[in-house]
């Protein structure tokens, strides 16, 4: 009964928000901060319109890295500019986004996938594509909320860990 009440109120925010919530988003005004949950190290940046300098982007590949395995690959740039349009969308331009998970690398992926059924074979993750996120001073059921609203792509909500996946594909929203 929780999937269905949780599929159908989805529904009605998709239904309801999407053009005013999008009409109101522009460029991040603020600059995005980053505190890394496993490594402890932390990234600020801001965007220049929409788009990351070479150096920028080099240092958040870094930072969203495999932390097991310190591999590091592209991370999708419109992933990382939905995280200030996020924050603004929810009311907390300083908000520190707190990183659970963001690239893995095939080997990190098949060790989750075994010890975990949550895990996909194909995930995201894989492809710098997807991102687990919690952000200081916002529920994480308000920032599902919101991206939801946004249809930024895939928002998986997991409330008993305290966190929301993130990602670039289709649009689509879970609980897990």
């Amino acid at each position: 009964m929780q999937r269905r009440d949780f599929l159908i109120g989805s529904l009605a925010l998709l239904a309801t928000g999407p053009g005013i919530l999008r009409a109101g988003i522009n460029s991040p005004s603020s600059p995005i901060q980053l505190y890394h949950t496993h490594t402890g190290e932390g990234l600020q940046f801001d965007f220049a319109g929409s788009e990351l300098d070479a150096a920028t982007q080099h240092s958040v590949n870094h930072f969203l890295r495999d932390f097991r395995t310190e591999q590091v690959t592209e991370m999708d740039k419109a992933l990382i500019y939905s995280l200030g349009q996020l924050k603004q969308q929810v009311g907390n331009p300083d908000g520190v986004f707190e990183i659970i998970s963001a690239y893995r690398s095939p080997k990190t992926n098949n060790m989750l996938r075994s010890k975990s059924g949550g895990v996909a074979k194909k995930s995201f993750h894989l492809q710098g594509r997807a991102i687990d996120v919690r952000l200081r001073g916002t529920t994480t059921s308000k920032l599902r909320d919101a991206a939801i609203a946004m249809q930024i792509g895939g928002v998986g909500y997991y409330k008993r860990s305290d966190f929301i996946h993130l990602d670039t594909g289709r649009v689509r929203a879970w609980r897990g």
